[in-house]
């Protein structure tokens, strides 16, 4: 999936407003009770070609709590195709507690709690890839109803659902009734197909009957499926739907792309919790970075020896997972964001782009990435 990766508007609050609150902030109580583990108002988002098992274990050892898979469609998971095995929450510790992997402490390889995020286009089979999901061991399920990618539209997907409300409630029926009681339920939206008064209209039906039908939450990235990622994300969309909901619990989602920006969207909205999705691509320590504004601590950013550490066991993870070759083609759209955070990103950007091979990357690292710096 090709995403814009730089933010839409400047933020603007100051950043002691901002720390304060974190400071101040205390969870909402539900989170934890409906997930448990789940212990601060943030999350890794599932975005498509990016969160693996390699980016979310990475994402574990900076401070996230939660993450959610790449969406998974029903009919590949009916069908037993690659997201059975590549995205099983297990596998990936499976194989790594027989290798030689050094540190293994990235949550023990452990990839819970995690929701599996499943899309598609009917209700008996999202009913269906949803239960696989279940037997599989996820700690949630979560309804696509919100990617916006032209092929998922054409094949009324995501997205789609938001200009066919009852077909969207069948979905979420399906799905709820098909997982045991004990797994919850969640759902992505954005806040509509267009910026249209039906639109909007629509978008409040489906949100509505989600938590009629005992889903847990759902998370709402406050742009049209026309807008994709272009353009500013509404966050007054979000507080408006706050305050005319306020027994619901709500995840925000867009335009987050610090640590301070989690917190910015909680004060500004009034959100029970942040997704975080583009603005961790190659920025594992935006969690870190968020707990320590919790702790009432100054956010840090990572030494060239940290960078380099983390780059390591990322690209690791990959091999694992994807073989060699893959990994090196996968690492270089998450190299290109690592390089923002060195001293000499520009050179370093273009010096990810240029890498071919697994012997390139580690070149690169060694090059660029002293280990006491």
């Amino acid at each position: 999936m090709s995403v814009n990766m730089e933010p839409s508007e400047p933020s603007g609050q100051s950043f002691e407003d901002i720390a304060l609150f974190a400071r101040e902030l205390v969870i909402d109580p539900r989170i934890p009770e409906i997930c448990p583990g789940f212990d601060v108002p943030f999350y890794q988002a599932g975005l498509a070609g990016y969160s693996d098992g390699a980016m979310r274990l990475i994402a574990r050892q900076h401070g996230c709590p939660f993450c959610v898979t790449e969406a998974l469609l029903d009919r590949t998971l009916i069908s037993g195709g690659k997201g059975r095995r590549k995205e099983d929450p297990d596998t990936l510790a499976e194989e790594l507690a027989s290798g030689d992997l050094e540190g293994n402490m990235a949550a023990g390889f452990d990839d819970h709690p995690i929701a599996g995020q499943v899309i598609g286009t009917s209700p008996s089979e999202m009913a269906r890839g949803a239960e696989i999901l279940t037997e599989m061991g996820y700690d949630a399920i979560d309804v696509n109803l919100a990617c916006p990618v032209k092929k998922i539209r054409r094949r009324n997907r995501g997205g789609h659902f938001l200009t066919t409300p009852k077909e969207a409630c069948e979905i979420l029926s399906a799905v709820r009734d098909s997982v045991p009681n004990k797994i919850p339920t969640t759902v992505k939206m954005r806040r509509g197909w267009d910026d249209s008064k039906e639109s909007e209209d629509n978008f409040y039906t489906i949100f509505d009957y989600a938590y009629e039908v005992g889903f847990a939450w759902a998370t709402v990235h406050p742009r049209t499926v026309e807008q994709r990622y272009l353009g500013p994300s509404n966050w007054d969309f979000l507080k408006r739907l706050v305050v005319s909901r306020p027994d619901c619990l709500i995840f925000g989602s867009g335009d987050i792309w610090c640590a301070a920006d989690i917190f910015r969207m909680m004060k500004n909205t009034g959100v029970s919790g942040v997704s975080v999705a583009r603005g961790c691509i190659g920025n594992p320590w935006v969690f870190t970075q968020a707990r320590a504004l919790m702790d009432g601590n100054e956010p840090k950013n990572p030494t060239l020896s940290e960078q380099r550490s983390t780059l390591l066991a990322h690209i690791e993870l990959c091999v694992r997972l994807h073989g060699e070759k893959k990994a090196s083609r996968l690492m270089r759209k998450f190299g290109i964001q690592f390089s923002k955070f060195h001293t000499n990103p520009d050179e370093t950007k273009k010096q990810f782009i240029q890498a071919e091979s697994m012997q390139d990357w580690k070149g690169v690292i060694e090059k660029s990435y002293p280990i006491d710096s």
